[in-house]
């Protein structure tokens, strides 16, 4: 439980802090906002450090180097621990917004630091909504912000890292209308942190793999009528290798 413990505390005290950065960071996106951009991104990577740290993960990356630094990118990957986010949004390279739950508006605080960061929250009980969303992501890729979605929609709780939900096709969109690469992630052992013995929080290793970017106008037609069929069978041959 320490771990846990140690986690909410710091967790507490980081949004208490938050309050007057929030200020600073406002006067900032009205004079600078592209350093706003920036310093806000490096506050919440920061915080999701010593997260990690604090949970004892040991992490191994593979593949970082095909994730471009100089444009937007549409990163997809399976999804079993809130920690695939803590992991993953530490190591973006550039103004990144989540596409996440519309309940997590109900947190104070942490519903401002990801508003601030372009997260974007679907009503998955709201198809015309999940459009708007949808939508509005293209919008941001068009502008420079990287997107993440994790599209089995919830969170896999098969026993085996390979038993995926299928991914909704329409997450693929941000990428065909925008003409961005999508960056498969494959993340294995994640869920080892903290679900699969809550509330506990233990030391574990996780393994965190960027695929090659892939680029849906250079697919077969085929694929491209089911892209998010494609890039989850890239993403299992990813986590089937860390498990051989």
């Amino acid at each position: 439980m320490l771990r846990f413990f140690l986690i909410m505390i710091f967790l507490i005290c980081f949004h208490i802090v938050s309050i007057p950065i929030f200020f600073v960071e406002w006067i900032l996106g009205k004079t600078i906002p592209a350093a706003r951009e920036v310093s806000s991104l490096r506050i919440v990577q920061w915080a999701l450090k010593v997260i990690t740290w604090l949970a004892g993960v040991d992490l191994t990356v593979i593949g970082e180097e095909n994730v471009p630094e100089d444009v937007p990118v549409l990163y997809i990957g399976n999804h079993r621990s809130n920690f695939d986010i803590v992991l993953t949004y530490a190591r973006c390279p550039r103004p990144t917004g989540y596409v996440a739950k519309k309940e997590m508006l109900k947190i104070p605080l942490l519903s401002r630091w990801m508003k601030i960061l372009h997260c974007q929250f679907l009503d998955r009980s709201d198809l015309r909504a999940g459009m708007k969303t949808i939508l509005t992501c293209i919008d941001l890729v068009k502008n420079g912000v990287s997107i993440t979605i994790f599209p089995e929609g919830t969170r896999g709780k098969g026993k085996d890292e390979l038993d995926m939900l299928p991914f909704h096709e329409g997450s693929f969109k941000i990428a065909s209308k925008s003409g961005c690469p999508i960056i498969p992630m494959a993340i294995t052992g994640s869920s080892a942190i903290f679900e699969d013995h809550m509330p506990y929080v233990r030391r574990r290793h996780v393994t965190l793999e960027y695929g090659a970017p892939i680029r849906l106008s250079e697919l077969t037609k085929e694929q491209q009528k089911a892209p998010g069929k494609y890039v989850q069978g890239v993403i299992t041959d990813m986590l089937a290798s860390h498990a051989a």
